[in-house]
């Protein structure tokens, strides 16, 4: 088991200070930072592929199923 050292006790006490200052609406509504180019690519690629599913498995049930 780990010893807490004074210096994490102080690192805590800052943060804590700094949550207390904030208004209750910044703590939860901070800023959002900007999505990286690669991800953006990543979501219109995962609902690109989710679509594309979704026609293949309405096709494979019309053509077994109905």
């Amino acid at each position: 088991m780990s010893s807490i050292e004074t210096g994490d006790l102080r690192v805590e006490e800052e943060v804590v200070e700094q949550a207390s200052e904030l208004h209750p609406d910044e703590l939860y509504a901070s800023k959002a930072e900007p999505w990286a180019d690669w991800e953006s690519r990543m979501v219109f690629f995962s609902i690109g592929l989710g679509v594309a599913g979704l026609v293949v498995l309405v096709t494979l049930i019309n053509i077994f199923l109905l």
